[in-house]
């Protein structure tokens, strides 16, 4: 539930009316942000069990899947909620709710407390309690520890708080399974190497709203050169670090070649960055990491299905 996933969100789901009530407050679930979550929370759930999911392991994984996204949203509307003067100083984020005054702070953190409640019974009831403090200790790492402390005080805030926004495959695997596997967190690895190159293509064509918010990301700290060259050298770990399914035999031959050509592509598109910036080729580079992630989580399961 990382800020990185967040900036899948960019584009405002209102309109430049007063939207109602009801969409004022789903608006700040982030619900492209919470699709994702949840998508590759099911790709932890569905490699997680060796076959085709039985009628009770599909049940329980519906189950996870509400929980999950209930949690998430709850973590997204207390996001809007410390960052409303933020959020109010940016062009991304102008449109929220809470950034417009649409929405009061007891009712945000109201709605945020009813959703993470509802959320965590679900888990705690109809799938286990692992999976329960596993997602609760991702909205703490997301809605306070990266929100209020890291974001506003290092550059590196990304690259620590990452780690709750590659959580998802855990959370999915822990509530299949019931416990957390090497596997679960080499997905959980993969995300984490990703975020940094996926956020910074945004922050460097973003550059002067966080400026402006006074956040220190990378690209106002340290400019433009030096995040596209980090770009570089993150996109090149994550081609190392995605081989390590293969290596450990969670997967075969198709997903090894579906991930040497997407991270191709990626090194492609940060190579260029690299070379040659623009804010055309960055907002092409993000939008691609997108795309990336979820081909390659797409590519696992299919080779995982491939083999049965």
């Amino acid at each position: 539930m990382s800020d990185a996933l967040a900036a899948a969100s960019s584009v405002p789901l209102s309109t430049p009316h007063t939207p109602s009530r009801i969409r004022q407050f789903y608006v700040l679930t982030k619900p492209k942000v919470v699709q994702l979550i949840v998508f590759c929370a099911v790709i932890g759930m569905l490699l997680a069990v060796p076959g085709v999911p039985t009628q009770a392991e599909a049940l329980r994984a519906v189950a996870a899947c509400a929980g999950i996204w209930l949690v998430a949203g709850a973590a997204a509307a207390f996001n809007c909620l410390i960052e409303q003067g933020i959020d109010a100083r940016m062009k991304r984020t102008a449109w929220r709710p809470t950034a417009r005054g649409d929405l009061t702070l007891r009712q945000t953190l109201l709605f945020s407390a009813v959703l993470c409640s509802l959320g965590m019974a679900i888990l705690a009831l109809w799938v286990n309690l692992l999976t329960m403090w596993l997602t609760l200790a991702t909205f703490v790492g997301y809605a306070i520890v990266y929100t209020v402390v890291l974001k506003p005080l290092t550059p590196q805030n990304i690259v620590i708080g990452g780690a709750s926004g590659a959580m998802p495959p855990v959370l999915g695997w822990a509530a299949l399974r019931g416990e957390v596997g090497p596997e679960a967190l080499m997905l959980c690895l993969i995300i984490f190497l990703w975020t940094p190159p996926h956020f910074w293509a945004l922050a460097l064509y973003r550059v002067d709203d966080y400026a402006k918010a006074g956040l220190p990301m990378l690209p106002v700290t340290h400019g433009n050169a030096f995040t596209r060259l980090h770009v570089l050298l993150y996109t090149l770990v994550l081609l190392a670090g995605t081989l390590l399914p293969f290596i450990y035999g969670m997967s075969g031959w198709l997903y090894l070649a579906s991930a040497l050509i997407l991270g191709i592509l990626f090194l492609v598109y940060a190579f260029r960055l690299w070379r040659r910036y623009s804010d055309a080729l960055a907002r092409k580079t993000f939008r691609f990491s997108i795309i990336y992630l979820m081909l390659l989580f797409a590519a696992l399961l299919v080779d995982h299905y491939w083999k049965i």
